[in-house]
């Protein structure tokens, strides 16, 4: 059992409670329920996402393997490859996964980047519904939204219930932004192109005092590049162009996810420092987003941090 923490030391080996190394890459903090659930990718064995639980944000417990390859799945209206293992029995590529508690339908949502376990060609995005944040979820398939490629991803849910999807797209030079229907299960509007040719990926969202913003890094692989963000007034409206932030690799990271702390408002870049030489020895990095009189963001690197 690993002993109770008061801070997170970044770059090193985070264990849940039990004393296992967390797997949760590329995901996704939801708060529920007085709980924050982290999902991420999990790519050992027979499993695609894991999910943990904590109340203080700082000690992580260990739910379930919420995406594996056995896992139930399930026809859509939308036509979609319900394939979680190649015709050869290999494992696909599910990365970023991101879930989201939808109102009207009281299901929780995944959408994720799937790819064919081979190569990139395939392109697409994923969905998975649970009743549960830490059920088991039932897989809905893949598809390319509207026939467009769809890879790095993240999936924001705007004050007014609206969800926007946005995904790298045309090989990744451009990212697209997606309205969905109401029941978060299929695209209902492409709303945006953005940063046409300038290759961005893994985009990340967080809205502040009626001010969007968006980090995203360039496309080198496993190699850690120069963040970028953008800001708009309106998340379907007209973004900035893109500015530096960070140092010239973002501290060794690649932005995952912002979090924002229920009681405080503390914003938090979540990410990932990869290892592409061996993907399960790669890190995490957290650290505390702040803004200045002009509220442009600034992110400045700590060993360690306590998230409040």
């Amino acid at each position: 059992m690993e002993s109770t923490r008061s801070f997170l030391i970044n770059g090193d080996i985070w264990k849940d409670t039990d004393g296992n190394k967390i797997h949760a890459h590329g995901g996704h903090i939801l708060f529920w329920n007085g709980v924050y659930y982290w999902y991420g990718e999990n790519r050992t064995e027979n499993r695609y996402v894991s999910v943990y639980a904590s109340k203080d944000l700082m000690n992580w417990e260990f739910r379930r393997d919420v995406l594996t390859t056995a896992s139930k799945c399930m026809e859509h209206r939308v036509k979609t490859d319900l394939s979680l293992i190649t015709e050869k029995g290999k494992k696909i590529n599910i990365e970023r996964p991101k879930v989201v508690y939808n109102k009207k339908t009281g299901k929780f949502v995944m959408w994720m980047h799937v790819e064919n376990g081979v190569d990139y060609s395939l392109a697409a995005c994923g969905i998975a519904i649970s009743d549960t944040p830490d059920g088991e979820f039932t897989y809905l398939g893949a598809f390319n939204p509207f026939g467009y490629m769809s890879r790095d991803c993240t999936l924001f849910v705007d004050d007014d219930d609206t969800a926007y999807f946005i995904s790298a797209s045309r090989d990744n030079a451009d990212l697209h932004m997606y309205r969905l229907t109401d029941d978060y299960l299929n695209v209902d509007e492409l709303v945006n192109k953005l940063w046409q040719g300038e290759y961005r990926e893994a985009p990340a969202v967080v809205k502040r005092e009626g001010i969007y913003y968006m980090f995203s890094s360039y496309c080198t692989g496993w190699a850690p590049n120069q963040c970028k963000y953008a800001t708009a007034d309106k998340i379907d409206g007209s973004w900035s162009t893109l500015t530096k932030i960070g140092d010239e690799t973002t501290y060794r990271t690649q932005p995952a996810f912002f979090l924002t702390v229920v009681n405080t408002g503390n914003i938090y870049y979540f990410s990932d420092r990869w290892n592409g030489k061996d993907y399960d020895d790669s890190r995490y990095v957290v650290l505390p987003l702040i803004f200045d009189a002009d509220k442009k963001p600034i992110l400045k690197f700590q060993d360690k941090v306590a998230i409040t």
